[in-house]
């Protein structure tokens, strides 16, 4: 069945995606997907995402990334889909890199 399809989605978010409350709304919507993969703030300002799990799950994930919480003003969502791996056993928020 083609929604049971997995794959990988990295995205890079801009705006004001930081010290917003940006990661654990991210992990949160991931859980509740049932997706793999983490989330971290990086150096310069944005927010970077990789999650694997069902491609219809996926897509969830990135219509909320291109809302984010209430207090976040999201510019833009770079994203590129990518082969799945299966290399994640949950979703965390790992350190700034």
């Amino acid at each position: 069945m083609v929604e049971d399809t997995k794959s990988r989605l990295h995205a890079i978010i801009e705006g004001r995606v930081q010290g917003v409350g940006f990661r654990y709304f991210v992990m949160e919507h991931a859980i509740s997907l049932e997706l793999t993969g983490w989330v971290r703030n990086r150096w310069d300002g944005t927010v970077e995402v990789i999650a694997e799990g069902k491609k219809e799950a996926l897509e969830r994930l990135l219509r909320a990334l291109q809302r984010g919480p209430r207090s976040a003003f999201v510019n833009k969502v770079k994203f590129t889909w990518q082969t799945y791996t299966g290399g994640f056993s949950n979703f965390r928020i790992k350190l700034t890199a």
